[in-house]
């Protein structure tokens, strides 16, 4: 995501929860998509980087962070399921 300016990178990182959202149907609120994207942006361009894979433009740092947000939501949902106390 290199070059992307602020207010590109928080319409990508809003855009990115809200697919992640749709893809793992989830409910989150506007502040909490923005998080998630976020959070997903920095997971996706890490492992980009890791695999060599170049991405540009917005279009290809809105599939990196979507793919972030993706699987930072998945491993968060894993991670609740083990954890979470029996009733």
């Amino acid at each position: 995501m290199s070059g992307v300016g602020v207010f590109v990178a928080v319409v990508i990182g809003i855009l990115a929860g809200w697919i992640a959202d749709l893809v793992l149907a989830r409910r989150h609120g506007l502040f909490t998509k923005l998080l998630i994207g976020v959070v997903g942006s920095f997971i996706g361009t890490f492992i980009a980087q890791r695999l060599d894979l170049r991405f540009d433009g917005f279009l290809g740092s809105l599939l990196v962070s979507s793919a972030g947000a993706i699987f930072f939501l998945a491993v968060l949902g894993i991670f609740s399921s083990i954890f979470r106390r029996p009733a």
